[in-house]
């Protein structure tokens, strides 16, 4: 089997001399396209050794534990007995997928497996007794942790972990205990408190200090609304009532308002929660995700306020309306480069359809 020959580079390519980054990517997948062809070549000549499976079977594991599902993909369409070896410590690939914390090559052995294999791996225990509902009970490693961008959702990802796990094990397996006579959810509570500890810093922090702000909007809100731009007439009515910009103040002013004690609210019911393990899994990702979105509304409709303010007693047609405007999406445009990509993965680790392949077998877990 010849591995396949994909030109690296092309230098008549007008859309890598547009976009330089373009060039490197293009590189990169065809680096790993041979590399998998590499994968394929190597597990056809080691199928015509002597031992075979148990060359396979080490591959597998290396690969399990560095996250590689193409490597494991091939294996376990080409060896029949790989998964079924295990390490010096008792543990197979999908034990070593569960500890390292591999979706992908944990979707490929769960998937790829009969019910048979997979419920003999399931209940297989490693040298220290651990059954994998332990392994995912165990901390993850450090460098695994760091793939997650906050505090909370790093607790969030061990979270589903656990759960995705203990939707696959037998009852009987939820209660076992390892040589060190702990349970799956027992060791999950010792190896993660440090880390529920040190993430409700992180969480009464952040609820602090968006308290704070928005507290600061509502004020300026609530004393906007009270001293009306211009004064009011005779009647007790805005003098410039009939003015757009005074409607465009009055509305986002008003929006402000309601959105920034919307979120103190948000903020006061994070700092008031009981900080229990299972509340990061839904609860605590939930409230923040929703206090952002209200801060956010908050903070863009209180400079909206002030920019129509700025046109409202400006003179009409003046140079100096197009510079403020700039300047007042300045706020807007850092709030949402700090913190829109905390805002986005939130959403996408809380929201989005499950990760793991074999979630419609799920049952509820209690922590």
């Amino acid at each position: 089997m010849e591995i396949e020959n994909v030109p690296l580079a092309d230098n008549g390519d007008d859309a890598e001399n547009t976009v330089p980054h373009m060039k490197s990517i293009r590189v990169t997948k065809s680096l790993h396209r041979q590399a998998v062809q590499l994968v394929k070549c190597l597990c056809e000549k080691l199928l015509h050794s002597s031992d075979a499976d148990k060359r396979c079977s080490r591959s597998m594991r290396l690969a399990a534990k560095f996250g590689i599902h193409e490597i494991v993909g091939e294996i376990l369409g080409r060896s029949s007995y790989a998964h079924t070896f295990f390490d010096e410590d008792g543990r197979s690939a999908l034990h070593l997928a569960v500890m390292y914390r591999h979706e992908n090559v944990f979707n490929s052995i769960v998937n790829g497996l009969s019910a048979g294999y997979r419920k003999f791996l399931l209940e297989s225990l490693d040298n220290k007794g651990n059954n994998i509902l332990h392994l995912a009970g165990y901390r993850a490693q450090q460098q695994q942790l760091d793939l997650v961008s906050s505090a909370v959702l790093q607790m969030q990802h061990e979270l589903q972990w656990f759960k995705e796990v203990n939707s696959l094990v037998m009852p009987e397996q939820r209660q076992h205990k390892n040589v060190n006579d702990k349970t799956p959810i027992e060791v999950f509570y010792a190896e993660h408190t440090d880390m529920v500890a040190s993430e409700g810093q992180w969480v009464t922090g952040m609820a602090n200090s968006c308290t704070v702000a928005t507290t600061i909007i509502s004020t300026i809100a609530f004393a906007s609304a009270i001293t009306v731009p211009g004064g009011n007439n005779s009647d007790g009515r805005p003098i410039f009532r009939g003015e757009t910009a005074f409607t465009v103040f009055a509305v986002s002013n008003a929006l402000a308002m309601f959105s920034s004690v919307s979120t103190l609210l948000v903020f006061l019911s994070i700092l008031t929660s009981r900080y229990a393990v299972i509340d990061y899994l839904y609860a605590l990702p939930n409230r923040l995700i929703i206090g952002l979105i209200t801060l956010f509304l908050s903070v863009t409709s209180m400079i909206i306020a002030f920019t129509a303010i700025i046109i409202l007693f400006g003179p009409k047609n003046s140079w100096i309306i197009f510079p403020v405007v700039v300047l007042a999406s300045q706020p807007v445009t850092l709030f949402i480069y700090f913190q829109f990509p905390l805002l986005l993965n939130m959403m996408k680790s809380t929201y989005r359809p499950s990760k793991f392949m074999s979630s419609n077998m799920a049952d509820n877990v209690e922590l």
